[in-house]
This record gives structure tokens, C-alpha cells and sequence, in this order.
């Protein structure tokens, strides 16, 4: 017998009752990001190899490990997108978004791909949430990405499970001359480190400031800071960021290891992570990357960004019972209809009301069956009254009005006051279902 076909591992279908969380998480941040001024941009999936191998960094683990690269037809090396800064990066310099200095406040959402071991809040395919701001070279930009994304911590009622991280990486060249100091420091104790740390030793070092070993952390403590080297620039910056969020009443802590694990961040680089998803603890990362650009050959350009996990911030949701209970109930009405002629009337009735009522849920039953099975159906719908329109329902220009949730008995309407009692009915149900919560 054939093997039964299946999802590929790591990669997962969001199934039906999934997706109403999904919906008010990205709606949550749409509209916040329209009312910070920010615009959506839609990038592919697939870019050429190159891009990343530019821009997020060679020896990097996402560039060496865990991209999905392979050729086309036409022998061209591509790859499913790992993350979103390096295609928004092409995009804006492909169609000349930030020549003569014009600001571009952007977002983004979609998946991306990573070849990695999936485990809880970590997918092969997953998907993000991004936003990139170009040719805005101060702090207070930095400050308005953390402040705008701890609103919506807030707006998700979320934000005590979350706590934001801050680091500076400096200049590039502050970086160089730490990285020398880093390394030689390392190489005195490579015995003692763990083997992920000494691969990163000669191709990314910086990365073994957050490795997870604890042998490695504990050599660690001895090692040179970054602080010790950042150039005066980016202290200027730094203490700037810092003063607009203390200001603004974010709290933070400083995060010496803190560095993020692609090449192309300089000076701000942030974290918002969470104790409430076990290991997989960032829900939202970012930072500055201001020489990215000139790296894909534009000119020298401004940049800072972040993105958030969405299936790490459902989680979250879902752990927490954040998710507003109204979003698990799909329906508002059922029309039960009787007979082929209140059929036909049913579908006119049915449009008339969601003409009248825009944001009306209402389901009409499909299938026709007899009155019992159309109500068993009404009653798995969810929704919280039925309509009933029969051969005498429709001769007399009335439809049946039966409460879902409640013993209350049925009543009858006119079909030109339904619209109306129907308004008032939902109102007094959904005001009595959140005093009951």
C-alpha cells in the first residue's frame, strides 16, 4: 500500500479553528501599523541565493545550515526566502524607493523557510511579521519601533508577559577591533569550548556570545565587552535610544551578548522575549542596519527594522487565553428553510439582511432536510438564533426568530422589522455574554 501523503515535517497546516487567532493578531497589527503611517509591501518567496548569501552573511547558521536553496531549470540558484530585511533591501533598491533620501516606513507579512529541527514555537516553515524604516538615521526611530511594538503588547493585553532587551553593536569597525579581542581571548580557552563555538570561532564569533552551552557562558564572564569598544557615535545613539524610551515609560534591560544572529546589524540591535514558551523565548527581534544597502550596492542609506513571530505569538495567545472568546464563534444567525418556494425566498431574505446588517455572521442552510436535522445544524453552527421560514412563514411575510442559547421561546417577525429586531437581539446577546465573562 502507498504511503498515505502527508505534510512535509516541520511545515503545518493552519487548520480552521486555528486561523480566527491568526486573523486578530495580524488585524491587531495592520491597523496599529496604519495608524503609525506605516505601508504594507508584498515580496516573493523565492529570491536568488545570492541575495542572502550577501547580505544576511556567509558563515552564518542560517546561510551555511539552514537554507532551502536548490537550481532552477535554467541552473539559476535559488532560495525560499529565510527572513524578510534582504528582500525588502532588493525591493526598495530595484524600483528607487530611497533615492534622493525619500523616508520609506514599510511592512510585511508572509513565510518564511528555514531548514532547522522543529520543536514547539519552531517551524521549517514559519511566518513573520516585519517592518523596515529607510534613510531616518537617528534614535528616535529606533525608539518608535519599540514603543509602537509595545503598544500592541499592550492592545493584545500581553505586555506583562514580555520584557525588552537593548544592546549596541557600534560601528563596524568598533565590531572589527572587538572581534579581535573576542577571539583572542577565545583561543586561549578553545579546549573548553563547546564544538558550536568553536566552529563560530573563525567564521562568526560573535554569535558565541549567546550560545546556549553553559560551560561557554561561563568562560564568558572573563571575556572583553563590547560596551569597552564602541565608538562615541553609537554611544551618542545608544544614549539617545535609551533616554526616548524612558521617557516614553518603556522599561529595559541591557543585554551585553545580545548581537543577533545576522551580519548585517550595527548599533541598536533588541529583543522582546518571554518566559511563558519554555526554550523558544524571542517573540520579537530587531535592530539597525544602516550599511545593508551600500553591501547591495546602493548608496550609503539609513535602515532599522524588526520582525515577530506569528506562530510564536499565537502561542502566547493561546497560553495565556488572550484570544477574545467571540472569535471561536463563527455564526450569528442559521436560516432554516422549508420547502423548494421558501428555499428561493430564503437566499432573497438572506441578502437583504446582510445588506442591511455589513458585519452580520449568518449561515443559510444548505442541503435542504428535515426540521430536526436543520436545527441540529443551526445548534453545531454556534450561532446564537435561528431563523425559520416556512410555506406558512412566507405566505404570512414572517420569519420564526429562535434563541440558540437560552430556553426563551420563539417568536415571530416581519420580514420588514427583522433587520432592526435582529440588530437589537444580537446587541442584548453579546452584552449578556461579556457581563457572564
Amino acid at each position: 500500500m502507498s504511503k498515505s501523503l502527508q505534510a512535509i515535517r516541520g511545515m503545518n497546516d493552519i487548520l480552521p479553528e486555528q486561523t480566527p487567532a491568526w486573523r486578530y493578531l495580524e488585524t491587531t497589527f495592520a491597523t496599529l501599523l496604519d495608524g503609525y503611517g506605516y505601508k504594507e509591501i508584498r515580496l516573493p518567496i523565492l529570491e536568488f541565493t545570492e541575495l542572502f548569501a550577501r547580505g544576511i552573511g556567509e558563515g552564518t547558521d542560517v546561510v551555511d545550515k539552514e537554507m532551502y536553496t536548490f537550481l532552477d531549470r535554467n541552473g539559476e540558484s535559488l532560495t525560499l526566502r529565510p527572513e524578510g530585511t534582504a528582500g525588502c533591501v532588493r525591493a526598495v533598491l530595484e524600483h528607487g524607493l530611497t533615492g534622493g533620501g525619500q523616508v520609506q516606513k514599510l511592512w510585511y507579512t508572509g513565510p518564511m523557510f528555514r531548514y532547522e529541527k522543529p520543536q514547539k514555537g519552531r517551524y521549517r516553515q514559519f511566518h513573520q511579521i516585519g517592518v523596515e524604516v529607510f534613510n531616518l538615521p537617528g534614535p528616535d526611530i529606533d525608539a518608535e519601533l519599540i514603543i509602537m511594538t509595545a503598544r500592541l503588547w499592550r492592545q493584545l493585553g500581553i505586555d506583562d508577559a514580555v520584557t525588552l532587551q537593548l544592546n549596541s553593536l557600534g560601528s563596524s569597525e568598533a565590531r572589527a577591533a572587538y572581534r579581535d579581542a573576542l577571539v583572542d581571548y577565545l583561543k586561549q580557552h578553545f579546549d573548553q569550548l563547546d564544538e558550536d563555538s568553536q566552529r563560530r570561532l573563525t567564521t562568526n564569533p560573535l554569535r558565541i556570545l549567546d550560545s546556549k552551552n553553559a560551560q561557554t557562558q561561563a568562560l564568558l564572564t572573563d571575556a572583553p565587552t563590547l560596551s569597552d569598544y564602541l565608538d562615541e557615535e553609537s554611544r551618542a545613539h545608544f544614549e539617545g535610544l535609551k533616554a526616548r524610551l524612558e521617557a516614553a515609560g518603556i522599561e529595559y534591560t541591557i543585554n551585553p551578548k545580545l548581537v543577533r544572529g545576522l551580519d548585517y546589524y550595527g548599533r541598536t540591535v533588541f529583543e522582546w522575549v518571554t518566559d511563558k514558551l519554555g526554550a523558544q523565548g524571542t517573540v520579537c527581534a530587531g535592530g539597525r542596519y544602516d550599511g545593508l544597502i551600500t553591501q547591495f550596492g546602493g548608496k550609503p542609506t539609513p535602515g532599522v527594522g524588526f520582525a515577530m513571530g506569528v506562530e510564536r505569538l499565537v502561542l502566547m495567545l493561546e497560553t495565556l487565553n488572550k484570544i477574545p472568546a467571540e472569535l471561536s464563534r463563527p455564526m450569528d444567525i442559521y436560516l432554516c428553510t422549508f420547502g423548494e418556494a421558501a428555499e428561493l425566498a430564503g437566499l432573497a431574505l438572506a441578502e437583504q439582511l446582510r445588506t442591511a446588517l455589513p458585519s452580520l455572521r449568518l449561515a443559510v442552510n444548505a442541503g435542504s432536510g428535515s426540521f430536526k436535522s436543520q436545527f441540529k445544524k443551526a445548534d453545531k453552527s454556534g450561532a446564537w438564533f435561528a431563523l425559520i421560514l416556512g410555506e406558512d412563514e412566507l405566505a404570512q411575510r414572517q420569519v420564526g426568530l429562535k434563541p440558540l442559547r437560552n430556553d426563551s421561546a420563539q417568536e415571530m417577525v416581519d420580514w420588514d422589522q427583522l433587520s432592526a429586531r435582529l440588530h437589537d437581539s444580537l446587541q442584548q446577546q453579546t452584552s449578556a455574554h461579556s457581563e457572564s465573562e
